[in-house]
């Protein structure tokens, strides 16, 4: 066509290449891959892992809790007294839950310790009839022994009043738990701590109300706040004892949250709370108090929730 110059081959080629080349180092500019004008990966590229390294796990953090302790205290009232587990109207620790010599029972100590140092390294120092504000006296002379495990089983006797209106305040219990629980911390820092749940009231009332010698017991005054007028189904007598099962539930909330500040202490879950008394479970003489029966299966709930991992 005439009019229009033509370049030669080689000039043609030339700058073609270089259009071409400009193009790919822009296109490499953004997206930032390191490549090189001709569009090629880098060196350091090609180097890159193209999966994500392995996080390193977590260490487990260590448990304080020892399952195997070498000592035993016991704190509480007359169920860890074993009060009408074997005669009428009497203590019989040898059968006692926690401390007891008695193999049937097969105590908590003699699980833990074996029979030689469970007469040695084992101390009941619960009192029949105790309610919970006396429970930081019996704590510092826990303490005073310098055990590696103390067990509290404290709280039925400030439900058990003549009157629900006699019943401890909830405020009261709680002040003097953590009380107690200082108190033990002053002298014994690192011992252990198991605390059971005060058992149901109530369904005690309702397995001991069946049999007719119970109930002629119960009307010498046992538990007048849950037991009195025990064959009185009306409505008043139920509200009643529905308020002392309800105090019970904020007894026990209460143990299980002061307990759950402490890292050395282990509430039971409700466990003795939850566990279904019966008949043989019951005192033949107040048909309320565990019997022998009944305190080996406290101290297989004890047991149980001492020694999980």
């Amino acid at each position: 066509m005439r009019g229009r110059r033509r370049f030669p081959t080689a000039a043609r080629t030339t700058a073609r290449t270089a259009v071409a080349s400009g193009a790919a180092a822009l296109l490499c500019v953004g997206v930032l891959s390191g490549c090189t004008a001709g569009g090629s990966e880098t060196e350091a590229a090609r180097r890159t892992p193209t999966t994500a390294p392995t996080p390193s796990p977590t260490p487990t953090p260590t448990s304080l809790w020892d399952v195997s302790p070498g000592s035993l205290a016991a704190v509480g009232d007359s169920v860890t007294r074993a009060f009408d587990a074997c005669a009428v109207l009497a203590d019989c620790p040898e059968a006692s839950w926690a401390t007891g010599t008695d193999a049937a029972v097969n105590s908590l100590a003699l699980r833990l310790l074996g029979p030689e140092k469970a007469a040695t390294r084992s101390w009941n120092l619960a009192r029949t009839g105790a309610r919970m504000a006396e429970l930081p006296e019996q704590m510092a002379g826990a303490a005073a022994e310098k055990p590696e495990l103390v067990t509290v089983m404290m709280g039925a006797n400030d439900a058990c009043r003549p009157t629900p209106e006699l019943m401890t305040p909830v405020a009261d219990f709680r002040f003097s738990f953590e009380t107690a629980l200082a108190r033990l911390r002053a002298g014994a820092p690192k011992a252990q701590v198991y605390v059971s749940s005060v058992p149901d009231l109530k369904h005690l009332w309702a397995t001991g109300r069946l049999n007719p010698a119970g109930l002629q017991v119960w009307k010498l005054g046992i538990c007048g706040s849950m037991l009195a007028d025990a064959e009185d189904l009306g409505p008043a007598a139920e509200r009643r004892r529905t308020a002392v099962r309800e105090r019970v539930v904020a007894y026990n909330e209460v143990l299980e949250e002061v307990c759950a500040e402490d890292e050395r202490c282990r509430y039971d879950g409700g466990a003795v709370f939850g566990f279904r008394f019966g008949d043989g479970q019951l005192s033949p003489w107040d048909w309320f108090h565990p019997s022998r029966d009944g305190q080996a299966r406290l101290a297989e709930l004890a047991y149980r929730r001492i020694t999980k991992e």
